[in-house]
């Protein structure tokens, strides 16, 4: 009996390589880190602030400062890469797309496979801390995860056409997971533009997609106006989360606009500017998050900050990343609409995250909601900000999973 089940559990991950051309991947970027630093190097910075403004205005001239010093005198770019390289790694061919994908299996042949798909300005090393303890048995609870670098994103290639949208991606991922990896059904985790493409296999891949967490959705937070008038009461964290779910709409939106509109105009004057790049995404990697980050749990730190930006810088990839605003110009709305699955959905609410959705608003993206959780620590990038409660979350998928 065990040997059928372990039979059966290989034959139902198993699939025609051939046809998609699937290939083991490790990273080896560290030729460029000369280059890196001598362009580093070189680039010049302001000896002080204009104003002195915070960073409200934008990154810090002293942060930005500390953080390039950083990078050229302490950053470990072999360290962070042999780290990446722990995981084991694939690209396919799918529709023409080389798709680069973490492909984690657990010992447990009844583990749960999972997709986590991460957004901007993020990559897969945001859940570099949670695939390992994920697929680790506890409690009769462990997944295979799979993580799948966006079209675009470091070792992805580019979409083919400029239309591309999150549907299209939502679509080969479904293929990674069914065709490629042969998995009959799977759940999935989604943050910021990942939300956004796990929301849309959710509703469109109802027969595969048997479970959903997210910690953000393809929609807007509702104004304060709207959550009086719908009688709503916040805890003291609720509170926290709305006023910067609130500031992020009215102060934090400029890179989105620009980013929609010129994707070219900001894509390729950061192309080959890694410290341009390193304000551009070191700035929000920091005003997203908690406040704490960088103490335990969290370990999204300059070291996390300076990895996830050498990861663009080393694979040229920064233009072609922003341009799924471009791409998706609606793909945020501030319309809810409801997913037609029957599929569990789980959400979890961290304080310091850049929309505030209270439960009564998830409620309207699902009739299946089973799990709204708020928790007082971590912020945009909770794979890096507050690890263990994110992973006690999405074991909660276990419980209402059904194959």
């Amino acid at each position: 009996m065990v040997l059928l089940t372990l039979w059966l559990t290989w034959a139902a991950a198993s699939a025609d390589t051939t046809k998609f051309d699937v290939q083991p991947f490790k990273i080896n970027l560290g030729s460029e880190i000369p280059r890196l630093h001598a362009l580093v190097n070189n680039t010049r910075l302001p000896s002080k602030a204009l104003y002195g403004v915070g960073q409200d205005k934008g990154i810090e001239l002293d942060f930005l400062a500390e953080l390039r010093r950083e990078w050229l005198e302490v950053f470990d770019w072999e360290a962070q890469e042999a780290e990446l390289n722990r995981f084991t790694q694939y690209t396919a061919e799918i529709e023409g797309l080389t798709v680069h994908f973490v492909h984690e299996k657990s010992a447990d042949p009844d583990a749960i496979p999972l997709i986590l798909l991460h957004g901007w300005p993020g990559s897969f090393q945001e859940f570099a801390p949670i695939i390992k303890p994920l697929t680790t048995p506890t409690e009769n609870v462990s997944f295979t995860v799979v993580v799948p670098s966006l079209p675009g994103f470091v070792f992805s290639s580019p979409p083919p056409r400029a239309n591309w949208t999150v549907d299209d991606t939502a679509r080969i991922f479904n293929v990674l997971m069914t065709e490629v990896l042969g998995y009959k059904t799977y759940a999935l985790h989604g943050t910021d533009w990942g939300s956004v493409v796990g929301y849309s296999m959710y509703g469109s891949f109802n027969t595969t997609v048997r479970a959903a967490h997210f910690v953000f959705l393809p929609f807007f937070g509702p104004t304060p106006e709207e959550i009086a008038a719908d009688n709503i009461t916040l805890s003291d964290v609720e509170k926290v989360a709305e006023n910067k779910g609130n500031l992020f709409v009215s102060l934090g939106l400029a890179y989105r606009d620009e980013q929609t509109q010129k994707p070219n105009d900001i894509g390729l004057a950061l192309y080959d500017n890694p410290v341009g790049q390193l304000a551009w995404i070191g700035s929000k990697m920091k005003l997203w998050s908690d406040p704490r980050a960088g103490t335990p749990p969290s370990v999204l730190n300059t070291t996390a900050i300076l990895t996830s930006v050498s990861l663009y810088a080393l694979t040229s990839s920064f233009l072609t990343s922003v341009w799924i605003y471009a791409s998706n110009p609606n793909g945020f709305s501030t319309t809810y609409s409801q997913a037609p699955t029957d599929a569990p959905m789980l959400f979890s609410q961290f304080e310091y995250n850049i929309i505030f959705y209270p439960e009564e608003y998830v409620k309207q993206t699902t009739k299946n909601l089973v799990s709204y959780k708020v928790h007082d620590f971590g912020g945009h990038f909770p794979g890096l900000d507050n690890p263990p409660a994110l992973i006690e979350d999405i074991r909660e998928i276990a419980a209402v999973f059904v194959r």
